[in-house]
């Protein structure tokens, strides 16, 4: 225990800089990189695709609704530095049906941005669990999601925003739509992963349903799981904040 009050003395304060300062290189892992992939002759382009477990290869382009970040795409260990706070427009990729991926970024979720403090609940419809331990590290000394005003509740009453985590299947769509009443107006969804944005290894699940609901947008956040930085900045995304610095316009 003396050890460990001496290093934090030494250490003093370690809450991250972001949003006043792009993420470091700890705080983004390789599941918060998206793969950048060269080009390939046709056959060794086919195998890499065929490598992929989720199909998310086409050519040079990752669909990053579905990319794992498994890395088997690329070859040894390495990880492509992609995009690291990228949304995608909707279920799938950002190739989404009548989706303008930088239109879709440039949209607030609301009329006007809420100007002090956003109450999130999160609901888990089915997941691994991983992307559940990076949104209960927002609440941490380092991540410290109240200092931006970011408060979890225990109830969908008080909520404004709903966090869902694992794979939406139909069973759980009529919670899903319950809590979405018991929410007040205005409200929006963020769908924190590769499974809540396309259903990831599971998309030909029977059942499987939607994270979408009428009349209540959503921002798609992949990732396998996504790092806390990036599901601060969707959070953030969805509510109308001004980008932060080191986000992509």
């Amino acid at each position: 225990m003396t050890g460990w009050i001496v290093q934090a003395v030494r250490r003093g304060r370690l809450t991250t800089r972001f949003p006043r300062a792009p993420p470091g290189e700890e705080e983004l892992p390789p599941t918060a990189r998206l793969p950048v992939l060269a080009p390939l002759p046709p056959t060794e382009a086919q195998r890499r695709a065929a490598r992929c477990p989720t199909e998310a290869i086409e050519g040079t382009r990752v669909d990053e609704g579905r990319c794992l970040r498994c890395a088997r795409c690329l070859p040894g260990e390495a990880v492509a530095d992609g995009p690291w706070d990228h949304l995608v427009p909707g279920p799938g990729s950002p190739s989404a049906p009548g989706g303008d991926p930088e239109a879709e970024r440039s949209t607030s979720i609301f009329a006007a941005p809420f100007l002090r403090s956003i109450h999130v609940f999160p609901i888990d419809v089915g997941s691994c669990q991983a992307c559940n331990l990076e949104v209960l590290a927002l609440a941490n000394p380092y991540y410290d999601a109240s200092r931006l005003g970011i408060f979890f509740t225990p109830t969908p009453r008080h909520a404004d925003l709903l966090l869902v985590m694992g794979v939406p299947t139909a069973a759980m769509e009529e919670p899903v739509r319950r809590t979405l009443e018991a929410m007040p107006s205005p409200k929006a969804i963020v769908a924190v992963g590769a499974c809540a944005v396309s259903g990831g290894l599971f998309r030909s699940l029977p059942g499987r349903g939607s994270v979408g609901s009428a009349g209540v947008p959503v921002v798609y956040l992949p990732g396998c799981p996504p790092s806390p930085i990036q599901i601060l900045a969707a959070i953030r995304r969805a509510v109308g904040v001004p980008r932060a610095a080191g986000e992509r316009p």
